[in-house]
C-alpha cells in the first residue's frame, strides 16, 4: 500500500522581504499573506504553485518570471518590471491585481478576468489582452503601443488618459467605454483616415 505524503505549505504572514535575489530560483508550496516585497529580483524565477494574498511588491523585477497556477489575490505592483509575463497561467481563483508605475511590456493576459483592474502610469507595449475581461478597468496615463485587443470585454473601461492604443470596436465589447476626443484616432485606425489633431 502506497502512502502519499502531501507537502506542507509554508506560510509567511505580515513579513517584509527586502533586497532578496530570487533570480532563476524555484519557489513553491509557499503562502504569503499580507507581506511586502521591496527591491527583490525575481528575474527568470519559477514562482509556480504559490499563493500571494494581500501583498505588495515595490521596485521588484519579475522579468520572464513563471507564475503557473500561482494565486495572486489583491496584489499591488508598484514601480515593478514585469516584462514577458504570461498571466494567463495564474490560478484564476480570486485573481486580483493593480499596477502602478510599472513596465508590463510583452506580457499576456489572455482570457484573464480582470474586472475593475487599475493600471496607473504603466507601460503596456505589445501586451496581449485578447479575450480578457477588462470591464470597468482603468488605464490611467498608460502607454498601450501595439497592445492587442481582440474579443476583449471593454465595457465601461476608462481609456481617457491612455496613449497610443488602437482597437477595433467591431471586434470588442465597448459599450459605455470612456475615451477622450484625442483618443478617437485609436478607434478609427483601420479606416486609414487622415485626422487632424
Amino acid at each position: 500500500m502506497k502512502i502519499e505524503t502531501k507537502m506542507d505549505t509554508v506560510t509567511h504572514e505580515a513579513k517584509t522581504f527586502e533586497n532578496i535575489n530570487y533570480s532563476e530560483k524555484k519557489l513553491s508550496g509557499r503562502e504569503f499573506l499580507n507581506c511586502e516585497f521591496k527591491n527583490c529580483n525575481f528575474t527568470k524565477s519559477d514562482l509556480s504553485n504559490n499563493i500571494f494574498e494581500d501583498c505588495s511588491f515595490k521596485s521588484c523585477n519579475f522579468s520572464l518570471t513563471v507564475f503557473r497556477n500561482t494565486g495572486l489575490r489583491t496584489i499591488k505592483f508598484i514601480g515593478c518590471k514585469l516584462m514577458g509575463i504570461d498571466f494567463s497561467v495564474v490560478n484564476s481563483f480570486s485573481f486580483s491585481v493593480a499596477f502602478q508605475d510599472s513596465i508590463l511590456d510583452y506580457s499576456s493576459f489572455f482570457q484573464c478576468k480582470m474586472k475593475k483592474t487599475n493600471f496607473t502610469d504603466c507601460s503596456l507595449k505589445q501586451v496581449d489582452f485578447s479575450e480578457t475581461d477588462l470591464s470597468m478597468a482603468v488605464f490611467k496615463n498608460c502607454d498601450l503601443t501595439l497592445a492587442s485587443f481582440v474579443r476583449t470585454n471593454l465595457e465601461k473601461t476608462d481609456f481617457r488618459t491612455a496613449l497610443n492604443y488602437s482597437l477595433d470596436p467591431e471586434q470588442n465589447k465597448v459599450k459605455g467605454a470612456k475615451f477622450s476626443h484625442l483618443g478617437l484616432v485609436g478607434l478609427l485606425y483601420k479606416y486609414n483616415l487622415d485626422i487632424e489633431q
